[in-house]
């Protein structure tokens, strides 16, 4: 019961993910904005969620991982009914982030349960099985979400969020028993400041690189501020006690190949999830329907093969495996930039399933990797670690890609146009996915001029991607090896009590 609680809480986060950008057109049909404040539909529950987790992780350690949970669903649920009924884009985007911070607390809490219900191979098969609900969520939710937009207006997705909500509050948490760690302590109120100051500014710099060029005092302010907030951060943590973020694990490379894989799944599966969508709608013609079923491929996969890797890697070691998956999902990044965009396609089927297939073997695995190289009684600042690299990760890749796909829609736009002063205008619309309204400013042949600009960025931004993706397998390769792995054994066993055994039996290989 405490594995389908949060599985069931798990189903949530897809729709906060995909719900959003799906919409994110007829969302500016309704409340207009500005491309940056469109991406901050997407971009605030992310940063939110990548920022608060690892205060969430030292919470539910401190104060019990069911009440952090039962806590976190009933934010979301909350949340998400109010945000249905957002008046305008600002206030939209606020809510948006407070229901990253609600998330936060529920999937810390859920994953730090899971972590004391089960162990050895039953502990992989959960986390393998909450990735396969995430992934059936990311699988149907785009359709989902095309579905209720079609009918319903885009308010409608953020609704059946406070219907799944409501589900897990009244059948799964009554069910789950209270765990705690007794030695936890109190949130670093300081670390978790100067490290969401530090995501916000390098996040906000990233996005508003493009509208004002990178050299800009504001920008360089921006990410100036961002190292110095982070350098802050670090500094905290080293001084902490017991710290929510324990910089030492960071000298062993198993565990820093773990917080590597989620930065691989961002780069060639994340973004997808959140840019095809933009481009189906306004660059193919297709309606929020139809978009939503071109998701599927991508993403079905994920219903799927997270569940089969937890299989594998009774055979199989994880870092081979999550390397493997990796160098399918560039090659299918590859196959997908081969492909001409504005003709709506059927071809583009095979690479995103392709893309899919190869990204849930890593997606399938880290989860539980994450929790394995810390005591047991650690779960949550483990899991808070992991969520955080991971959203803050998704974060910042979706930011980047966001950026690099504007700068380089502008740069063809200034080869073919030759009218600077309508170029950022006209970059601003194809970002937010009114290729209509840009390419009634040229008028004739307007819009096959903006469709051949915009394929061409989004071809080279693929290719980046997949030579992301191949660095992240290379990576996985060599830090996720059995070596590395009997290594992380060692941390855990010395960490571990003594038991009528020497305190000082064992040395680590770093």
């Amino acid at each position: 019961m405490v594995l389908a609680a949060v599985c069931l809480a798990g189903l949530m986060m897809p729709l906060s993910f995909t719900g959003p950008a799906v919409a994110t057109p007829a969302i500016a049909r309704d409340l207009g904005g500005s491309p940056i404040a469109l991406a901050w539909i997407v971009n605030a529950f992310v940063l939110a969620f990548g920022s608060f987790v690892l205060a969430a992780g030292t919470l539910a350690d401190q104060y019990g991982r069911k009440r952090i949970f039962r806590l976190g669903v009933l934010g979301f649920t909350l949340l998400s009914a109010v945000t249905a009924f957002a008046p305008n884009l600002l206030v939209l985007d606020l809510l948006r982030g407070a229901q990253g911070i609600a998330a936060a607390m529920a999937m810390a809490g859920g994953a730090a349960s899971l972590a004391q219900e089960f162990d050895g191979p039953a502990r992989t098969r959960a986390f393998s099985l909450l990735g396969t609900t995430f992934g059936g969520g990311l699988a149907f939710g785009p359709i989902w979400s095309g579905l209720l937009i079609e009918h319903f207006g885009w308010r409608a997705i953020f609704l059946s969020g406070t219907g799944i909500g409501l589900l897990v509050l009244f059948v799964g948490v009554p069910r789950m028993r209270e765990t705690r760690d007794p030695d936890a302590r109190g949130i670093d109120a300081w670390g978790t400041a100067t490290f969401t100051a530090a995501l916000s500014l390098l996040i906000f710099g990233i996005v508003t690189g493009p509208q004002y060029g990178w050299t800009s005092p504001a920008v360089l302010a921006l990410l100036g501020g961002s190292l110095a907030l982070l350098a802050a951060f670090v500094a905290i943590e080293r001084r902490q006690a017991r710290p929510m973020l324990d910089l030492s694990l960071f000298r062993y490379r198993r565990f820093v190949g773990v917080q590597l894989l989620p930065l691989a799944t961002a780069v060639c599966f994340v973004v997808l999830l959140i840019l095809l969508p933009i481009g189906f709608i306004g660059v193919e013609g297709y309606s929020e329907i139809q978009a939503g079923l071109m998701m599927i491929p991508l993403s079905l996969p994920m219903a799927i093969v997270p569940f089969l890797a937890g299989m594998l890697a009774r055979r199989y070691p994880a870092g081979g495996l999550s390397a493997a998956g990796l160098v399918v999902a560039a090659a299918g990044l590859v196959w997908l930039a081969a492909i001409p965009l504005g003709q709506q396609s059927t071809a583009i089927v095979w690479p995103m399933l392709l893309i899919g297939a190869g990204t849930g073997l890593p997606w399938g695995l880290m989860d539980d990797l994450s929790v394995s190289v810390v005591p047991k009684e650690r779960a949550g600042m483990a899991t808070g670690i992991f969520s955080t690299m991971r959203l803050a990760g998704e974060a910042v890749a979706l930011a980047a890609a966001a950026a690099l796909l504007l700068a380089l829609t502008q740069t063809g736009l200034a080869q073919a146009l030759h009218e600077p002063a309508a170029i950022a205008a006209i970059a601003n619309d194809m970002a937010a996915g009114a290729l209509d309204h840009a390419a009634a400013q040229l008028g004739g042949e307007g819009r096959a001029l903006l469709v051949a600009v915009y394929a061409d960025a989004f071809r080279a931004l693929l290719l980046v991607l997949a030579a992301l993706a191949l660095a992240g397998a290379l990576a996985a390769w060599l830090l996720l090896r059995p070596a590395a792995y009997r290594a992380c054994s060692l941390i855990q066993s010395t960490n571990a009590p003594t038991s009528g055994r020497s305190a000082t039996s064992g040395r680590i290989t770093r």
